[in-house]
């Protein structure tokens, strides 16, 4: 057996290693600069506590984007020279971050051991290479996001940071190969477990679907189904789920081998970025095939997703809103019934109206899935969603890409459990307009400002916050542009408190509600790597039936 030992390595801090609602991520050229991933690492050492780390088991895989696979060879050493017992990794260090949270909670290894945490290497949606982003979270042993507590000890101790453990004359693992391989150091053994990346995942996929019913619709003459991956990691599920287990042809599987540089493309499953699935799904400028029935795609990490019918799209804050309104009937897993739903604040209200028709537990949270978790933690919610292409429920902590695309098979494969044999599907936009007229509907688009200078993206949200105690005067302004609009009735800078740890997250989203439910957000975000992003949300609620088919852009024209 080979042993370590371990070595002292003294460093300095790097200035703006705070996590943002998703991890630190940065530029790959930051993260390679020497001892920078080393003091990020060690600082989420010792923010956890020696309690926590010694003899420890923790999950290091990702999405596999360009440096992953030197991260996780350096994250191996430093975790064996911070007394962790076992490390497991997923095969060629890919992981999705929904499978990330799915091992903690659900795998058990050989020697029954159970992971406590998971570094998680991935940088979501954005593009991958070696001019790209990179990034790096810590999730907790409930499989969700470390809590604000546990990052902003992290990003304390990055500050003050002057040495980091590391593992000397411990050699790289080969993680392309499926096995254990043990070490000795100082405190005794040390193990790293490259264990296969679908297994746990697909388990517990078919402990919640009704594989059978899906399996029913796919094999339909009449039904036609494409699902892309934009190279991340969502393709080493693909396979496992569609075609071998729901017998889907291979063909209907786009994009499905993971790239460290996602093919050149940016891993973002929307219409701007998903450019082939829209094109197949019938929705590019031209289009001469027969588009299939269904089409879906995933980002990075397949924690997120976008669904498409034959020329349709849904919105995610409809996605959400259509699973919780049929998950009891359509999935085995909810058939007992929903402990509660919820949406991040700047999601359209689609959800609340199904919530309240339900009479279910409704709640509006900050973004972050962070905030979903703890709700599940406590029993209150099962599904929940937001509107960055994000949908999940309790059955993990994190947003789950995969469990969104089975959840809208089962919902078709319900409507349609008695129609296989007749003339016409039930189809994605009949199910979408069905909802329409039961719930109303709610327009909706997001603007993103990206790359804004930070100083003047802080000046405009304090503008914004300013003119909230003066209503008169942004009605005024607002009659001044357009006087159809309806009148704003309140403003304000959401606030949440956490009903179950009473924990309150101030400054998360400016708010301008209007007389007839429409509204206007403005937000700051955390997710990209460079500058600041600010994003204007604006969402119209329509409940009168000769109106809800009408073009978004004609329908929130006014708010424009």
């Amino acid at each position: 057996m080979v042993m370590f030992k371990v070595s002292r390595v003294e460093t300095t801090p790097f200035d703006g290693q705070k996590p943002g609602t998703s991890g630190l991520r940065k530029k790959v050229k930051v993260f390679v600069q020497p001892h920078y991933l080393e003091n990020f690492v060690q600082s989420t050492f010792n923010a956890l506590g020696a309690d926590k780390v010694t003899g420890a088991t923790l999950v290091v895989s990702g999405d596999g984007r360009y440096y992953s696979k030197d991260a996780i060879q350096i994250i191996i050493k430093m975790a064996a020279a911070n007394g962790v017992r076992r490390i497991w990794v997923g095969q060629n260090g890919l992981l999705s971050t929904p499978a990330v949270s799915a091992v903690i909670r659900e795998r058990v290894g050989a020697d029954g051991s159970k992971a406590t945490g998971a570094f998680i290497l991935t940088a979501s949606h954005n593009p991958g290479g070696p001019t790209e982003d990179f990034g790096i979270k810590y999730n907790m042993e409930n499989g969700g996001p470390a809590p604000e507590g546990i990052t902003d000890k992290i990003y304390s101790n990055t500050t003050t940071i002057k040495e980091y453990l590391i593992a000397e004359g411990l050699p790289d693992v080969d993680i392309s190969t499926t096995g254990v391989t043990s070490f000795a150091g100082p405190e005794g053994q040390f193990d790293v477990d490259v264990f296969d990346s679908a297994s746990d995942y697909v388990k517990l996929m078919k402990s919640i679907f009704d594989f059978q019913a899906i399996q029913k619709l796919i094999s339909s003459p009449k039904f036609s189904f494409c699902y892309d991956a934009l190279h991340g990691v969502g393709g080493a599920y693909a396979k496992p789920i569609f075609v071998d287990e729901l017998g889907a042809q291979e063909n209907s599987l786009l994009n499905c081998v993971p790239k460290e540089d996602f093919g050149g493309g940016h891993p973002d499953p929307n219409l701007t970025y998903a450019k082939e699935l829209v094109a197949r799904m019938g929705l590019g400028k031209t289009s001469t095939e027969e588009p299939p029935e269904f089409g879906a795609a995933a980002d990075g990490d397949a924690d997120r997703n976008m669904v498409l019918g034959k020329r349709f799209f849904v919105t995610p804050s409809d996605s959400v809103a259509i699973i919780a309104a049929n998950a009891v009937q359509s999935i085995p897993y909810f058939s007992g019934g929903l402990k509660g739903v919820a949406r991040s604040m700047p999601t359209s209200a689609a959800l609340d109206v199904v919530a309240k028709n339900l009479n279910l537990k409704f709640f509006e949270v900050p973004t972050g899935w962070k905030f979903f978790g703890n709700l599940m933690d406590a029993g209150m919610c099962s599904v929940c969603g937001e509107e960055s292409f994000g949908t999940g429920s309790d059955h993990i902590r994190e947003k789950d890409g995969i469990w969104a695309v089975l959840a809208w098979l089962s919902i078709l494969a319900y409507k349609n459990k008695d129609n296989l044999g007749g003339e016409k599907l039930v189809s994605v936009e009949d199910i979408v307009r069905q909802h329409w007229s039961t719930y109303g509907r709610h327009y909706y688009t997001r603007y993103d400002y990206e790359n804004v200078d930070a100083a003047s993206a802080k000046e405009l949200m304090a503008y914004l916050v300013k003119l909230e105690s003066s209503l008169s005067e942004v009605n005024d302004i607002i009659k001044g542009i357009r006087s159809d609009v309806s009148k704003v009735v309140h403003a304000d800078e959401f606030e949440y408190k956490d009903p179950v740890d009473g924990s309150i997250s101030k400054h998360q989203g400016i708010r301008y509600l209007f007389e007839d439910g429409s509204r206007l957000v403005f937000r700051l975000s955390g997710t990209g790597s460079e500058g600041a992003t600010i994003r204007l949300y604006i969402e119209q609620y329509e409940q009168d039936p000769s109106k809800i088919g009408r073009e978004s852009q004609d329908a929130l024209a006014p708010l424009n």
